[in-house]
């Protein structure tokens, strides 16, 4: 995958990321998923839920670019959420990884994720996608491009039917049907409608 991959308008690269491979190597070993749900985020100035919205603020500013980089932030105080930049550069765009299927080192992502069950629970939603590929703060800015990043993103197979629909956990800018996910994939999150207003205004942060 190349950034010429990551540019075009935000939804379509979104949607082009199902079935790509995120790859994450830890000392402890490596764990890699399949993209099943994303969503995307402009700051292009129509989606004031994304956190590029009011421009590069210290938070935002690697939304701004150049594509291919990871963008994770502390969601609600409560987990990370992993972005993959796209776009060119200076637009503020981002897809948030919603949701994925571990095809290499299950293993190692159940004692991640010890109360896990099913396939959904493993790595379905953004907390447990990031839990079960081992993302954190540390991993802020990563290439996902170069061959030696510890955290890269990979071609994969398109799923042969995707489903689109109002994102997940926001309250603002909940007409735009930028949440993608391969239809009928088991580890897809639940929750097929917009998100319900939050004593915090919510922006561009996934629930758990």
């Amino acid at each position: 995958m190349s950034e010429r991959d990551l540019l075009g308008p935000v939804d379509v690269v979104a949607r082009s990321l199902l079935g790509c491979w995120v790859v994450a190597d830890r000392p402890e070993g490596t764990v890699a998923l399949r993209l099943t749900e994303v969503e995307a985020y402009s700051g292009s100035g129509i989606d004031p839920a994304a956190h590029s919205h009011r421009g590069p603020t210290p938070r935002a500013a690697i939304m701004f670019g150049p594509p291919g980089r990871l963008y994770v932030y502390f969601s609600y105080g409560v987990h990370w959420c992993a972005n993959v930049v796209v776009g060119p550069d200076g637009h503020g765009e981002a897809v948030l990884m919603r949701a994925g299927e571990v095809v290499v080192g299950e293993e190692l992502a159940r004692a991640r994720r010890p109360a896990a069950r099913t396939p959904r629970d493993l790595a379905g939603g953004p907390a447990r996608l990031t839990q079960a590929l081992g993302i954190g703060r540390a991993d802020l800015g990563t290439d996902l491009l170069h061959p030696s990043s510890s955290v890269r993103l990979h071609r994969g197979t398109p799923p042969s039917a995707v489903s689109a629909g109002p994102r997940v956990g926001i309250s603002v800018a909940t007409e735009l049907p930028w949440r993608f996910w391969e239809s009928d994939a088991p580890s897809v999150s639940g929750f097929r409608a917009g998100g319900k207003p939050r004593r915090k205004r919510p922006g561009q942060d996934g629930l758990p």
